[in-house]
């Protein structure tokens, strides 16, 4: 009798490698582990396959997998990282897909290192997740079925050599629900020091050079490959807005109490805060403006900065939501529907600052030139001394 489960993971030369895969091996529910490797391999166990050639990512790679699977359940592991599965967990995943229907299933986990066990949760899959760097952490589970009737319906970009994986699962997603089980299943082992592998579609930097991966030129193939198959998953989901499609916005002949309101959703950045807020504080301009920090129930100390921030300056308005399970959108439009939001909300991040007092006074120019509905900027990044990384 067929097993339900291919496990597909990618090499890597670590000394816990080989003790995942026996792991892997002992699970009477795994069929066959396949390996993507970019060299040939040898070794000896008895469930692997070795694939040589392009990462898991790749399309032709990817294509080769599901032509090779006979198995109901496609388990990837595209990080490589070093787990801990217990004895029920595959028995877990699987329950839980035949019981959901779902095209693609994960769960939480633990971090684990020499001092214990801490609980790793993961957010939600809804509709608008589609980063490609979403986290679903490291063991994500298909539906051989879902997969192939995505193929059929809706195809593989060719050609890919980077989004593939990325392509796979919206494509998924369409027809099949993506859910998130709210149980640790397994565990990731730490070690300290150690740097680790990101979530599929993100490169890792060295702490003191980190930077946003969509601004790494490094992986501008990659992020054009990922701008393509995302577009072409909002024309497949008729969510596609071509560019001459949209309109002028009418000006707004509402009242409001400022033309601009500068927002800061922030949740614990007691180091920063101060220097974000008073930045914005500091821009000069023609017109009103005020500053909307939205408090997402910090702990670190940031509250009580605020607190004392907003108690020196009346254009600072300092929010704190009643819900407590919003992120940085939530709280963006906390910001934007209170009534003391102007005219232009215009968002700074808590970790950042203004290049000089004119900002402000630059893009709301800009939104009175055009009529624009949105005014994007760029920006210089910048270490902790403010020395420019890039």
């Amino acid at each position: 009798m067929t097993k339900p489960i291919t496990v597909v993971i990618p090499h890597l030369p670590e000394p816990y490698f080989e003790k995942v895969l026996l792991s892997l091996e002992e699970s009477g529910l795994i069929e066959r582990i396949l390996i993507i490797s970019q060299e040939p391999l040898r070794l000896e166990i008895s469930k692997c396959r070795i694939l040589v050639g392009r990462p898991l990512q790749a399309h032709e790679t990817l294509s080769q997998i599901v032509a090779e699977t006979r198995t109901e359940y496609l388990l990837l592991l595209p990080g490589s990282q070093h787990i801990s599965i217990g004895p029920g967990t595959l028995k877990k995943f699987l329950e839980e897909a035949e019981s959901t229907k779902a095209g693609l299933l994960y769960s939480d986990f633990y971090d684990e290192d020499e001092y214990g066990k801490t609980l790793h949760p993961l957010c939600d899959y809804q509709q608008g997740s589609v980063r490609d760097d979403f986290d679903f952490g490291v063991m994500i589970l298909f539906s051989v079925g879902a997969i192939r009737k995505a193929l059929k319906k809706q195809g593989l970009i060719p050609g890919m050599r980077f989004a593939s994986l990325y392509d796979l699962r919206l494509k998924v997603s369409i027809d099949h629900p993506v859910y998130h089980l709210q149980e640790p299943l397994y565990s990731m082992i730490r070690n300290v020091g150690a740097i680790y592998a990101m979530p599929a579609g993100r490169q890792a930097w060295p702490p003191q050079a980190e930077i946003f991966a969509y601004v790494d030129p490094r992986n501008e193939a990659a992020q054009d490959e990922m701008e393509i198959v995302f577009t072409d998953y909002l024309k497949k989901i008729g969510a596609y807005l071509p560019p001459d499609h949209f309109k002028e916005v009418e000006e707004s002949i509402k009242f409001f109490q400022v033309e601009a309101s500068i927002i800061i959703p922030v949740l614990n950045r007691k180091e920063t805060i101060a220097q974000a807020v008073k930045s914005a504080l500091s821009q000069e301009t023609d017109f009103p403006f005020n500053v909307i920090v939205v408090d997402n129930h910090s702990a670190d100390g940031t509250t009580a900065i605020l607190s004392d921030l907003a108690g020196q300056y009346s254009s600072l308005k300092h929010i704190i939501p009643k819900r407590t399970d919003l992120g940085i959108g939530g709280c963006w439009n906390e910001a934007i529907q209170n009534e003391v939001c102007g005219r232009y909300a215009v968002q700074l991040d808590s970790d950042d600052l203004y290049s000089n007092s004119h900002t402000l006074q630059k893009m709301v120019n800009m939104f009175r030139q055009s009529n624009y509905a949105m005014v994007v900027g760029s920006y210089t990044l910048v270490d902790s001394r403010l020395q420019v990384v890039l």
